[in-house]
């Protein structure tokens, strides 16, 4: 009898040890940085909406998770300049890499492609805002949805 009980605490130490071991991997999570933001290429799919790849720098020292159904707007003040869907991403945990992300903008209603340009010209970002959900997954199945409000965007745009 005493061998089942000791086999029985073994257990549950050995569940206790793992399950501490991937909280500290999961409080990790808030450490998760992106390092670099970069355009791969750009193809306009018509006179308001372009089709891209961009190119993320992340530094992730938590566990492996996928990112998907993201989508969300970009603002200048007040202002939509336009609206933004991307694909999905699979972090490797503890490491720092580079991903290709596809996505697609459209331009908002009022907004000219000559506007965009201005912005682009002047490197002007300073007033760029974004709103963000997009879906996180762990490996084992669990996900939840976040949101990003009033994103200042300044800091992604660093050469590649």
């Amino acid at each position: 009898m005493a061998s089942k009980k000791r086999i029985y605490l073994i257990l549950v130490m050995a569940v206790l040890a793992l399950t501490l071991s991937g909280c500290s991997d999961l409080r990790k999570a808030k450490d998760i940085k992106v390092t670099s933001c970069g355009v791969k290429y750009v193809a306009p799919t018509s006179s308001r909406s372009v089709d891209a790849v961009l190119l993320l720098g992340i530094d992730n020292p938590s566990v492996a998770f996928t990112v998907s159904d993201v989508e969300g707007q970009v603002r200048r003040g007040e202002k939509v300049l336009g609206y933004f869907t991307a694909g999905e991403i699979e972090l490797e945990p503890r490491t720092e890499a580079t991903y290709e992300l596809p996505c697609t903008a459209v331009l908002a209603e009022g907004v000219s492609v000559l506007e965009i340009f201005a912005i682009a010209m002047k490197r002007s970002y300073d007033d760029l805002a974004a709103d963000i959900i997009l879906r996180v997954k762990l490996r084992n199945g669990l996900g939840k949805d976040l949101e990003f409000k009033d994103m200042n965007i300044k800091g992604l745009f660093q050469p590649q």
